[in-house]
């Protein structure tokens, strides 16, 4: 009898130690992950029994020690602190790695770009298209848009600011519009704030408008602030502004790609040849640059300005040196077609 019992008590011993070294393994032992990695999407209520069974079930950790890490879980605390979403999982996460990713809440982020010089249509149409997120304004229009984001009888033309912005999938529509908002508020405000003085415009959304059209005008940042302080100039004169891109907003779908003399001379409320002052609204998304040049533009005594044909203008503080620098540069272009 005594000889049974320590046979016994000898297996049992060299089972316990058996078990005891291969936990110590499993800890040390990183997850059977693919060489490219995997993502791993934590349901809201999971627990870390289904983590285990999901992760036997995909490969990534071997039957038998399914238990070790639900004991290791719930022997550290860490089952009751697990996040939910979509989490990247390396090459080399350890059982104890993943609790700790998973804990940590850090899932995986999507990236969206607003362009600077989008119209809110093209912002529109880039969101909706966006696999990671969740789509709630289909079916809306503008106006309906800017209500839900709590900004009624705004029009939503320039009120987003360009950026990368980065979220987890599942993030709404509505909720990546009012962050973009939110960050040109901010971003509008801070330059207001800090403008210089004897700007001929009466309050932010102004300097929102005219930042839309410099954006526009021009593709170099040296030259915003040059041309931000030709339209200045202009404003406190009482000339118009005659910027074709504000032609080209107000003829909408209708522009073709070849903007003709009789489109300058259609009156729209967008159409600064036939109309002073400002447009009604900006007619893009502008850059930070954009903004900061308007309220602190560039000073001068330049009125005009003509493409070149490379990007860059030529900036005139006349009319005749305006008309000739337009026939000048309408000639260098007519010899390279």
């Amino acid at each position: 009898m005594h000889r049974v019992l320590g046979l016994l008590l000898l297996i049992a011993s060299f089972g316990g130690g058996w078990l005891w070294m291969d936990y110590r393994d499993f800890q040390r032992t990183p997850l059977q992950l693919p060489a490219g990695g995997a993502v791993y999407v934590m349901p809201p209520g999971g627990s870390a029994a289904s983590l285990a069974s999901d992760l036997v079930a995909a490969g990534y950790l071997p039957a038998r020690r399914e238990l070790y890490l639900r004991w290791m879980a719930w022997s550290s605390g860490r089952s009751v602190q697990l996040k939910a979403g979509e989490y990247r999982l390396e090459p080399g996460l350890t059982a104890s790695g993943l609790l700790d990713l998973l804990v940590s809440g850090k899932v995986v982020q999507y990236p969206l770009t607003i362009i600077e010089g989008w119209t809110f249509r093209q912002l529109r149409a880039a969101v909706r298209e966006h696999e990671a997120l969740r789509r709630t304004l289909d079916g809306l229009d503008d106006a309906a848009v800017m209500a839900l984001l709590g900004r009624p009888g705004e029009h939503p033309e320039g009120r987003f600011f360009p950026d990368t912005y980065l979220f987890p999938r599942g993030t709404t529509d509505a909720d990546f519009l009012a962050r973009a908002y939110k960050r040109m508020a901010t971003v509008l405000d801070e330059g207001w704030r800090q403008r210089v003085s004897g700007l001929p415009l009466k309050d932010p959304y102004q300097a929102l408008v005219l930042a839309s059209i410099v954006e526009k005008e021009t593709g170099i940042a040296a030259e915003r602030p040059q041309i931000a302080g030709v339209f200045a100039r202009r404003l406190q004169k009482g000339m118009k502004l005659q910027a074709d891109p504000t032609v080209i907003y107000g003829l909408g779908e209708a522009f073709d790609g070849n903007l003709r003399r009789s489109d300058l001379e259609t009156d729209t409320p967008y159409n600064s040849y036939t109309r002073t002052g400002l447009p009604p609204t900006p007619i893009c998304l502008p850059s930070r640059a954009a903004i900061e040049a308007v309220l602190s533009p560039a000073a001068g005594n330049e009125l005009y300005f003509v493409a070149k044909g490379d990007g860059s203008h030529h900036f005139s503080a006349t009319l005749d040196e305006h008309q000739r620098a337009v026939t000048q540069y309408q000639r260098r272009r007519a010899s390279t077609l």
